[in-house]
């Protein structure tokens, strides 16, 4: 009954607290009702969508994290969050559109750095950590989890690129909250041919526990949405091989992926050299002829934590790999307002040369902090050298909130 839980969750924001309780019991009970048949595809305005495959994914953890932590305030807010996430993910059965100018900027600046690392894009990092994982691990066949998988899709391609290249002995878990979004990686491994090495899981990584020893754990762009950081830090680290690897690619910057002051005042002097078309923004259907530095985690758990992710890492793991990039250039290049620039036009394209140039030469300089990283993690203890690109180390790339 979710359309019971969409009414009545907005009023009861502003209602006096002695009529929010009752208002809770019932939201809570809808939420718990046994719930109908999954709508049909093409009401869920995705035709591509799978065919149901429920009967084929698993369930590795079950319970509410927050249920210890503040009582029944702290319960229906992470219920609520969850269905926002659940909700807002649903019908995404491509989440990794970007526009045009994005692949404009990362070809033409990305691209190059990620080269040093052995690698031309996230998938082959990916791969190239769990191909090393798969070369170390002491069984076979080699066992990895994803944590966040979504629709499986990364994943698919990274094992078939580890495939392309000749290993084939190897399961990867793909652990996600959304039986929707798992469906899609049961068909789409299924069709791909991977059945056998891709193994969609539903579970809350902020309860996750592992059921077994991992030799790599992977999380793409799913960091930024975990409550629980510190608990599933402690349990990656707790289910990984002695040599097992952690890989990662995620979002690092400001919680809410809001910016910090430094950066905001220069998104804010360029923001002044938008046509005011281009600052229509796509995805909330909004005009903001100012830049308006929006909070994302106000509802599901969009960057909830995403400051907290850089630290907790040096805190807890040793570092093979860093890459941090990008702050001030990401407005201009995601899905809200990317899609008004044309990577054809001269005039667009030296925009986005003299942000980028901005930003990067901030990021050296260490006067603006990364909001993006990749990178191999170890257990301690490791002996073994960390790349980085230039000197942007892990401890150079912290932002300390003020």
């Amino acid at each position: 009954m979710i359309w019971l839980d969409r009414r009545l969750t907005p009023l009861a924001r502003h209602l006096p607290e002695p009529l929010k309780a009752p208002l809770r019991r019932l939201v809570r009970a809808a939420a718990e009702a046994p719930t109908a048949a999954p709508a049909p595809a093409s009401l869920l305005h995705a035709e591509s969508l799978p065919e149901p495959a429920a009967a084929e994914i698993e369930t590795v953890t079950t319970g509410n994290p927050a249920a210890d932590e503040a009582g029944d305030a702290a319960v229906d807010d992470y219920a609520e969050r969850v269905r926002r996430e659940r909700e807002i993910f649903a019908g995404q059965v491509d989440i990794n559109i970007l526009p045009p100018i994005f692949h404009y900027w990362s070809h033409t600046y990305l691209r190059p750095k990620l080269e040093e690392f052995g690698c031309a894009n996230p998938d082959e990092f990916f791969a190239n950590a769990l191909q090393a994982a798969v070369q170390d691990a002491q069984a076979r066949p080699a066992r990895f989890v994803s944590l966040g998988a979504g629709n499986c899709d990364t994943e698919v391609r990274v094992a078939q690129i580890l495939a392309a290249r000749g290993v084939h002995d190897f399961v990867l878990e793909c652990v996600d909250i959304n039986p929707l979004m798992l469906e899609r990686g049961v068909a789409l491994a299924r069709d791909s041919g991977l059945s056998e090495q891709i193994v969609p899981l539903l579970g809350d990584f902020n309860a996750w526990q592992a059921p077994r020893r991992y030799d790599a754990v992977m999380a793409n762009q799913s960091l930024h949405h975990v409550l629980r950081l510190e608990h599933l830090f402690a349990a990656i680290e707790d289910c990984l091989q002695p040599q097992g690897r952690f890989v990662i690619s995620d979002m690092i910057g400001r919680n809410g992926h809001q910016r910090w002051p430094e950066a905001l005042a220069i998104v804010r002097e360029f923001w002044a050299e938008l046509p005011r078309h281009y600052r229509y923004h796509r995805q909330l259907a909004h005009q903001w002829d100012e830049f308006v530095d929006f909070d994302c985690s106000g509802e599901g758990f969009e960057g909830i934590r995403a400051q907290d992710i850089l630290p907790l890492l040096i805190e807890r793991f040793d570092f093979e790999r860093f890459f941090a990039f990008a702050n001030v250039i990401d407005p201009f290049i995601d899905r809200g307002f990317g899609g008004h620039f044309d990577a054809d036009s001269a005039r667009d394209r030296d925009l986005v040369d003299r942000i980028h140039a901005r930003d990067e030469a901030g990021l050296l300089a260490g006067t603006l902090k990364p909001t993006h990283a990749m990178a191999v993690l170890r257990r301690r203890p490791y002996a073994g050298p960390t790349q980085v690109w230039r000197h942007l180390t892990p401890r150079h790339c912290l932002r300390v909130p003020d």
